[in-house]
């Protein structure tokens, strides 16, 4: 059995639009919103999910396009789209003194989120930031050579529909392993549920337009000026960014101290849950 059935309830919304959102909605407490990684799902965030219910009521979201949400082959899956689609899941469930938790674009996610609607935030934690792209999936990409051959023939008209369906358990884990440090690789049964979901209808046109999207995250910068709640900006210290990348993250955020995580790759609530949890707990 998946083990996330057994933390809580996976429920939908409907936003309109063509766009209905799958999330787990567990625990007690003022709400929290968890925003996962590019190619992964809300599972991602089961480590973390039993502890954090226990001082939130939590809201693991899967984002649109991803793991159950509902795919739309007709719009890009740029940031505003997704930032819009997460303000639209709060302001219909009329969620106040949120918490947004987010990694790699999800962490970009909570700060642009945050900006757009600073009354219903009161705190933000961005894990590995993915706002530094200069080329199509750039931050996968600098993983390891593995990723950087094959993620950049999914650039390539025509010829990259056809290379992203050849995408297997494998494929994908050795992908992923890039972005792991901690550990030497993705856990199975978390790996084998990020593949299955590569096989739904609709799903390689998702992940690649992601992909395509790429200037649009390093654009959504701009918007971290108008974020009003404390922010906790954590970097794994083998993310895929680099250091200058941080600094003027940081600097956009108004030059706020920035947390390292040792022996942590961009993956971080994978392969190192308990730092990640300390840091929201203690935030």
């Amino acid at each position: 059995m998946n083990k996330i059935f057994t933390l809580g309830q996976i429920l939908e919304i409907d936003l309109g639009s063509n766009c209905k959102l799958s999330y787990l909605k567990t625990g007690s407490g003022k709400p929290l919103i968890l925003m996962h990684t590019i190619r992964t799902q809300l599972d991602y965030f089961q480590e973390v999910i039993p502890e954090l219910a226990n001082h939130y009521t939590v809201y693991a979201v899967d984002l649109p396009g991803h793991g159950r949400s509902s795919i739309d082959t007709k719009v890009n899956y740029d940031e505003p789209y997704m930032r819009q689609a997460i303000v639209a899941f709060i302001e219909k469930l009329d969620l106040s003194e949120v918490t947004l938790v987010g990694e790699s674009i999800g962490g970009v996610l909570a700060l642009t989120v945050a900006s757009v609607i600073p009354e219903r935030i009161v705190k933000v934690v961005s894990s590995n930031t993915y706002d530094y792209e200069t080329r199509y999936a750039d931050g996968l990409r600098k993983g390891n050579l593995f990723s950087n051959i094959v993620i950049a023939n999914y650039a390539v008209p025509i010829h990259g529909a056809i290379f992203a369906a050849l995408e297997n358990w494998l494929f994908l884990g050795l992908a992923m392993k890039g972005g792991l440090k901690n550990k030497r690789w993705m856990p199975s049964p978390l790996l084998s549920i990020f593949n299955r979901t590569g096989y739904r209808r609709g799903f390689r046109y998702v992940e690649r337009n992601v992909f395509a999207n790429w200037r649009s995250w390093d654009k959504a910068r701009a918007l971290y000026t108008g974020v009003k709640a404390p922010v906790n900006l954590v970097y794994g210290d083998c993310d895929w960014s680099r250091i200058p990348e941080r600094q003027r993250t940081g600097k956009a955020l108004g030059s706020i101290n920035i947390i390292t995580l040792e022996n942590t790759g961009h993956f971080g609530f994978v392969d190192n849950p308990k730092k990640l949890l300390d840091v929201v707990l203690k935030s």
